[in-house]
């Protein structure tokens, strides 16, 4: 199998797939995430700091922006620059970059990404940034389907990577296909990323999917 480097993945046409998260609304996000986001952003210190990986055209981000006022710092960060609202800083700002690269500035109150793991490569490096940008009482989740992380050969990582993530402090949802944990924290597992296929064929949401490859370390020896 030739596996990509991401940024071969990134001038994929699977990743360029405008059929997921491009125009969802909020009740579409608290479908997806379990939670309701608006009521979790009120529901925290004010100002609150909402970012949202893989946005899309950034549609539920301006309406979060339009409920929640001066009362929050929204952020939405994705690959491609097809963003829907205008930016109105500080309430609203949108970015047009790589979660794989991508660095905040200030620690985030929520995370969330809504399928965009699905298209994303190095996975597990992402989710292991992604602990480092929560505040310490902040919230991450996720759709994460465990069945795209594959070891060399192509075996998924199964069990031991959901027990992996659990030792972490990471929740992961095998029925809703679902990851998230509370609070900043230095995600350590014991995965090398090798590389990605873009030819993985759909996952459990009918769309063409990316699976991503590892090898799998003693404890201690991992990123």
């Amino acid at each position: 199998m030739n596996l990509l480097d991401d940024d071969a993945l990134e001038r994929s046409s699977v990743v360029a797939n405008c059929r997921m998260n491009r125009e969802r609304r909020l009740p579409g996000y608290d479908r997806e995430l379990g939670i309701n986001v608006v009521d979790t952003l009120r529901s925290r210190r004010r100002p609150v700091r909402w970012l949202d990986l893989c946005c899309g055209t950034g549609n539920a981000l301006g309406q979060a922006a339009d409920l929640l006022g001066d009362d929050a710092e929204i952020v939405g960060v994705d690959l491609v620059d097809f963003f829907a609202r205008p930016q109105r800083p500080p309430r609203l700002r949108l970015v047009t970059a790589s979660v794989v690269t991508w660095e905040p500035e200030q620690p985030f109150d929520l995370i969330t990404c809504v399928h965009g793991l699905h298209y994303i490569g190095d996975k597990l490096g992402v989710l292991a940034r992604i602990g480092t940008w929560l505040a310490d009482d902040g919230l991450f989740v996720a759709n994460f389907d465990v069945r795209s992380i594959r070891l060399r050969g192509g075996t998924p990582a199964g069990r031991h990577l959901t027990t992996s993530l659990r030792s972490q402090g990471v929740r992961y949802d095998s029925r809703a296909r679902r990851i998230s944990w509370t609070g900043r924290r230095l995600i350590d597992l014991p995965y090398r990323y090798q590389g990605s296929d873009d030819q993985a064929g759909p996952n459990y949401t009918g769309q063409p999917a990316v699976n991503s490859y590892y090898d799998r370390l003693s404890w201690g020896a991992s990123y």
